[in-house]
């Protein structure tokens, strides 16, 4: 998408704000805030990918196309998803959340992460060859 347009803002924020309202309900409802970490979770997530994605290698290997803080970017973005999605989880195996609060932070989580995801995607600003 080249040209994203208001319709495409008022989507993504629509989604963002469903997203919120499951987790905040999540936790509203049953009278627990725990799995209000969760959307703190998915919001911190994308930031060590978008941290190190500007440390790139030189323009001159053509071995491997990744870079070492890239690649540590990737990971700790990943440990953080995977957090979000493990800690509802184990909160109501524990029993410290109610099953149904684990399922609407997880699917609230899910939103607010994905509308990250889609926004940053869409607004990605493309290189060219004179920079």
């Amino acid at each position: 998408m080249a040209h994203a347009g208001i319709k495409t803002v008022i989507l993504l924020s629509f989604v963002l704000a469903v997203g919120f309202l499951l987790v905040i309900l999540s936790c509203a409802l049953w009278g627990n805030w725990l799995p209000l970490l969760v959307a703190f979770t998915f919001v911190l997530a994308p930031l060590p990918n978008a941290l190190f994605a500007r440390c790139g290698g030189d323009d001159f290997s053509t071995e491997y196309d990744g870079s070492g803080p890239a690649d540590l970017g990737r990971f700790i973005t990943a440990f953080v998803v995977v957090t979000g999605f493990a800690l509802p989880l184990v909160l109501a195996h524990s029993e410290v959340i109610t099953p149904g609060a684990c399922v609407m932070s997880i699917a609230g989580g899910a939103l607010v992460y994905g509308t990250i995801l889609a926004y940053s995607a869409t607004f990605k600003e493309e290189s060219s060859d004179y920079d």
